[in-house]
């Protein structure tokens, strides 16, 4: 389906445009550690090649970014994804797989925290194999500057983590997992490491983070080429 006709305006809320950026950013840092960097254009992140699972082939910075902007600039083919950052493409040959929203928190205050810092590899084996994406990350990305992987622990095992960018003005925040309650350890790491920092990302369903101070900014697409 070509999805709804879209609405196309230079105007977006600057909290939208940061936070896409930077989600642009992380998806080249995991490119990168793949062996597979992207490019960033003026008003897009595109890969030449097909990236690694779960992310976009095409990421758009600008709600004027057309399919002129992103199509010849990948692997269009069967299994492409894009990023729809302002939900304004229409992208012929790709259904929507989702829809989600921008989320957006001010710089949250100092508060105590047990989590702590992904350093090694057998960590981060451990934290990828909590949040069932063993052989996605992989140690290049403890060496990529710009990505902090945090967890907690309840007892031996890792129970509750999440990836926290820091590539422009706001801490971009990803891959949460663990019980509702993960959300708080998430604010309190990224006031610990980056204080004074908003944070930003994207949810499908924001209900978790909104009761931790976050509030929706805008929607955003994922389209999918069968």
């Amino acid at each position: 389906m070509a999805g709804r006709p879209p609405h196309r305006s230079a105007d977006a809320p600057h909290e939208v445009i940061a936070a896409a950026r930077d989600n642009a950013a992380w998806c080249d840092l995991m490119c990168r550690a793949h062996g597979r960097p992207g490019m960033f254009a003026g008003v897009a992140w595109t890969n030449p090649v097909r990236t690694p699972p779960f992310y976009p082939d095409a990421v758009t910075l600008s709600p004027l970014a057309t399919a002129t902007d992103v199509l010849p600039h990948i692997d269009a083919g069967s299994g492409a994804s894009v990023k729809d950052s302002f939900a304004t493409l229409d992208l012929p040959g790709f259904e929507v797989l989702f829809e989600a929203h921008w989320i957006h928190r001010p710089a949250p205050g100092p508060a105590e925290t047990t989590w702590q810092v992904v350093e090694d590899a057998a960590t981060l084996a451990a934290w990828a194999s909590a949040c069932d994406l063993t052989d996605l990350f992989t140690p290049a990305l403890l060496e990529e500057p710009g990505a902090t992987i945090v967890y907690a622990r309840t007892g031996d095992a890792v129970t509750e983590g999440a990836v926290l960018t820091s590539t422009g003005p706001v801490v971009g925040v990803s891959n949460v997992f663990g019980p509702s309650s993960a959300w708080e350890g998430v604010t309190a790491m990224a006031a610990h490491l980056f204080p004074g920092r908003p944070l930003a990302g994207y949810e499908i369903d924001p209900s978790d983070a909104l009761t931790h101070g976050f509030t929706t900014t805008g929607p955003l697409r994922v389209w999918h080429k069968p």
